[in-house]
């Protein structure tokens, strides 16, 4: 039986604050970007990361927009460990937006490459709440900000390295114009605290109704998931939800199809795909659409899809295209921020996957379970053919589904 975290519903009405930061003459010259769940919250509320770091993305830079929001100043912007090591979902203007990584990520040599990349962009590198030791060292290689939390002891020694390395020094959680006037004569060249603003909760980008179209989607699933879906009312379904019919008329009109003639319907397009690549490619690009969240688990949800797809067909047992619709499910209820049992009552599926996908059961059941100890590395006593023949059938996987996301993108 797999278990299934419990997911906040996407379209809740959350919203961002504002911290400032200001220079030694105390002139307002950055915002840290700042999450809040609703509008009258008065600090963060943060159960998944992945999920803040997205909908501040969301209501900062698709909603509200940067110049509307800070003009020209400055913005601090908290990225996890996953959205640096993919940084064609970082927030654009690099010249304007600082990459403000956590205290909880260390030196990692593929950190330490991503954030590499983000410099060569143009983004500054500031590190949150940063304390010197041996594995964050390497991170002073790509950063140009340290930001220094005095609600720890300060050291020294290590302000005078950051200083010998040229780093920008900014001190957050200064209470008064004392220890201002301090730091300052540390070098300190900019200052964060309440001394010269509290977190501004900015109302206006709380916003209802800002999720996808979801009871469409599920419908848009419940459709593909017949042996034989009903064309037309697919097409009034992928019609309610603009943004996906964007993206599959983009796909289908890809260099992937070689088309003499421009497809510009969604009758067209579908009549063109035919039925099972259809069930793929619509529900890889209806989830795409779902926020960049979605966009990090995708990856890998595709990948686990083709593998049991391709293992499938080596047994007699098992329908390839359950066995790809089972692996693309597994994952649903984080790529839509749905709960696994609600999905599992709005759409028609066979018991069979259902009781693979909720129990682990049946010969779907044995297939996912493989595969899942698979991407966990927990195989080691499994005969080394099969591991030799799953790391094949990984890579294949992990092959269509970097070419499938490629033509998303």
């Amino acid at each position: 039986m797999h278990k299934f975290k419990e997911v906040e519903p996407i379209d809740s009405n959350y919203c961002i604050a504002l911290q400032p930061i200001c220079d030694a003459n105390m002139t307002h010259i950055a915002d840290e970007l700042l999450y809040r769940s609703n509008a009258t919250a008065t600090f963060a509320q943060i159960d998944d990361d992945l999920m803040a770091t997205a909908r501040v993305i969301n209501a900062t830079f698709l909603e509200t927009g940067l110049k509307n929001l800070i003009g020209d100043r400055k913005l601090f912007f908290n990225a996890p460990k996953e959205w640096i090591l993919r940084p064609e979902l970082l927030p654009p203007y690099p010249e304007q937006v600082v990459i403000e990584v956590l205290e909880s990520v260390t030196g990692e040599p593929e950190i330490i490459a991503a954030l590499k990349e983000m410099r060569a962009l143009g983004y500054d590198v500031a590190l949150d709440d940063f304390v010197l030791n041996d594995a964050t060292r390497p991170l002073l290689e790509v950063a140009s900000i340290i930001k220094v939390d005095l609600l720890e002891p300060v050291i020294e020694a290590d302000i005078a390295e950051y200083k010998r390395l040229g780093m920008r020094l900014l001190a957050e959680k200064v209470e008064d114009l004392s220890t201002f006037n301090r730091l300052k004569a540390m070098g300190f060249e900019m200052f964060q605290g309440y001394f010269y603003a509290r977190p501004e909760v900015h109302k206006e980008t709380s916003r209802k109704g800002r999720a996808n179209n979801h009871n469409a989607q599920i419908r848009i699933l419940s459709e593909l998931q017949l042996n034989e879906p009903d064309y037309q009312r697919l097409e009034n379904f992928i019609a309610q939800d603009p943004q996906l019919a964007y993206m599959l008329l983009k796909y289908v009109n890809s260099a992937t199809f070689f088309l003499r003639h421009e497809i510009t319907t969604i009758q067209q397009t579908l009549n063109m795909l035919g039925l099972n690549r259809l069930r793929s490619i619509v529900t890889t690009l209806m989830l795409a659409n779902n926020g960049p969240p979605s966009r990090l688990l995708l990856p890998q949800a595709l990948t686990r899809a083709s593998m049991c797809e391709y293992l499938a067909q080596e047994n007699s047992n098992i329908d390839p295209r359950s066995a790809f619709m089972m692996g693309l499910i597994s994952m649903m209820d984080a790529l839509m921020g749905m709960d696994m049992l609600d999905l599992m009552a709005q759409l028609p599926l066979s018991l069979e996957i259902k009781d693979a996908i909720m129990l682990g059961e049946g010969h779907l059941g044995e297939l996912l379970n493989l595969v899942i100890a698979f991407e966990q590395a927990q195989l080691n006593s499994e005969a080394s053919e099969l591991i030799v023949r799953l790391n094949k059938v990984w890579l294949l996987s992990q092959q269509w589904s970097n070419e499938v996301m490629s033509q998303i993108d």
